[in-house]
């Protein structure tokens, strides 16, 4: 269960958003709207324990998750909206590398199966550099491809720059993992079909 009390935040002097309260169940999915600049990407870093709010406190099955800090993060698969991949890594090296940093070793087969169902089959051995925008971000995406036994996703604009095809595939990641008993928290300026238990709107900067 994912929790924010009284969740506040600001940029320089201007408040982003103050008194934000909201429990996140098994099953929902929660999908923050707003216009750039509105806070969004705070609101997704201070969920995720890598930014500290101004007031309030973000927590998980009931404990801060700043105290938390890696227990927390063994539970969370956060795609930030840039890609964070190494160019000079492969597409297969930064999927494994991304699930190193969370605990988990995945075999050389099952990242080539993930990176295949984001559509890069046949430049799972091309470095990043050489991948286009698009291809880039499946990349990063790929990873929710092996995160199901990670029950916290938070994704920032995650269909910036995917095909139709690729959008279909994330939001189908996606759904599965609501049905399962997962928390899906996102950002989009686009229309999120994503089948869940229990959905939350929230918008900022109104």
């Amino acid at each position: 269960m994912l929790e924010a009390h009284q969740l506040a935040a600001s940029r320089g002097d201007t408040n982003l958003f103050s008194g934000l309260d909201f429990r996140l169940v098994p099953g929902a999915l929660l999908r923050v709207t707003g216009a750039n600049g509105s806070g969004k990407t705070s609101l997704l870093r201070a969920l995720c324990g890598l930014l500290m709010p101004n007031a309030g406190e973000v927590r998980w099955n009931g404990e801060n998750v700043r105290a938390l800090r890696e227990e927390f993060w063994k539970h969370l698969a956060y795609v930030g909206h840039a890609d964070a991949l190494k160019d000079d890594l492969t597409a297969a090296e930064n999927l494994a590398f991304a699930c190193a940093l969370s605990g988990l070793q995945l075999p050389a087969t099952r990242a080539q199966a993930a990176l295949e169902r984001l559509g890069l089959a046949g430049r799972e051995r091309l470095p990043a550099r050489a991948l286009s925008q698009g291809q880039r971000r499946r990349a990063a995406l790929a990873r929710l491809a092996v995160a199901e036994t990670h029950p916290l996703w938070v994704l920032d604009e995650p269909f910036a720059s995917l095909d139709a095809a690729a959008v279909q595939q994330v939001q189908a990641l996606a759904s599965a993992h609501l049905a399962r008993g997962g928390i899906v928290v996102l950002t989009t300026h686009q229309d999120a079909r994503i089948e869940a238990p229990s959905v939350v709107d929230l918008s900022l900067g109104r």
